[in-house]
């Protein structure tokens, strides 16, 4: 069940412009499969989906290549390995790390391609990421923490 539920979600990315995952949920739902919200979570964790400009759409789920599996999995690590603490306030997360890493885990933060992100800012140990809206804030600080491993 499992295997054919991500065989449709893959050939659902593939054929339609799928933004969020509350919107993967209703059209699994509509072709009968009975899902939720933490299912289709992760389902997307599973495959290894990621988030692409879309044509028509800011932001769609798509099947991540060969390279850009590399690369994330390259990046995760780099992330995980440099970060000290995560905190946040109001629409900006300060991310500490080692002395001289904050360059690389900004840019592993930036490869993400998060919508909510809108930029980062590195020193010698220190970043600050700003997030588009104050109410994502405590979310991408959750979320970097998670793949630095640091929850």
């Amino acid at each position: 069940m499992k295997t054919d539920r991500q065989n449709e979600i893959l050939r659902l990315i593939e054929n339609e412009e799928i933004e969020t995952q509350e919107e993967l949920a209703n059209r699994l739902r509509e072709i009968g499969y009975k899902v939720t919200q933490a299912t289709v979570s992760r389902d997307i964790k599973d495959l290894r989906l990621i988030k692409i400009a879309g044509r028509q759409s800011d932001y769609r789920y798509a099947k991540p290549g060969r390279h850009e599996l590399q690369a994330n999995d390259r990046m995760i690590r780099l992330l995980s390995d440099s970060t000290l603490s995560v905190d946040y306030a109001g629409q900006m997360v300060v991310i500490k790390t080692l002395s001289g890493s904050a360059n690389v885990a900004a840019e592993a933060i930036d490869t993400m391609n998060w919508k909510e992100v809108l930029g980062t800012i590195a020193g010698d140990n220190t970043i600050f990421l700003a997030v588009r809206n104050e109410n994502d804030t405590a979310e991408i600080a959750d979320r970097i923490r998670k793949l630095a491993g640091k929850e």
